[in-house]
C-alpha cells in the first residue's frame, strides 16, 4: 500500500460518476474562472483568433502578377521611323502654333518584361531634342523611341 504525503491529500479529489451522467455534467454548473494575474481579453482580440489568415503572404499577389498580360514592343519599319521623325520636325518648327496631336506609344511595365500601348491626344507644349522627348499638355512626357504612331488632325 502506498503512503500519501501531505500535498497529495490536498490535490486528490474523488469524482463520483453517476449513471446517466453526461460528459460535462460535473463541471457545467461551476462558476467561470477569472484570472487574478491576467487582464481579460477584449471581445475584439478574442474574435481575431478566429479570423482567416494568409498562410503564404504575397502568394495571391504573385499569382495575379503572373497572370497579368503585357505586350512586347513591336519594332517599327524604317519608313515608319522616317514618317514619325518628319512629323516631329514639323511640330518642333511650328511649336508656337499649339499643334494638336494624337500619339500611340509604348509604356514599359515596371515589374515585367514588356508593357502596354497607350494613346494620348492633346496640344504639344514642348519638344526636347536633347532628351528626345515630346511633352503633351505640359504634363505627359513621351520619349521619341516609344512613339509607335503620331498624327495631327490637320495635315501638314
Amino acid at each position: 500500500m502506498r503512503k500519501e504525503g501531505p500535498l497529495e491529500k490536498e490535490t486528490i479529489k474523488s469524482v463520483v460518476i453517476k449513471p446517466n451522467m453526461g460528459k460535462y455534467d460535473d463541471i457545467i454548473n461551476l462558476e467561470h474562472h477569472v484570472s487574478k494575474n491576467h487582464k481579460q481579453m477584449s471581445i475584439y482580440d478574442r474574435s481575431a483568433q478566429f479570423a482567416p489568415f494568409a498562410a503564404l503572404v504575397g502568394y495571391d499577389e504573385s499569382i495575379n502578377e503572373a497572370g497579368r498580360f503585357v505586350e512586347q514592343k513591336s519594332e517599327l519599319s524604317s519608313d515608319k521611323i522616317i514618317e514619325i521623325s518628319n512629323i516631329l520636325n514639323y511640330i518642333q518648327q511650328n511649336i508656337s502654333s499649339k499643334i494638336d496631336v494624337n500619339i500611340i506609344y509604348f509604356k514599359k511595365d515596371k515589374t515585367k518584361d514588356g508593357g502596354k500601348y497607350l494613346s494620348i491626344s492633346g496640344v504639344v507644349s514642348n519638344i526636347n531634342a536633347s532628351t528626345k522627348s515630346i511633352t503633351i499638355d505640359n504634363k505627359n512626357k513621351i520619349n521619341f523611341d516609344d512613339i509607335i504612331d503620331i498624327s495631327m488632325p490637320e495635315s501638314f
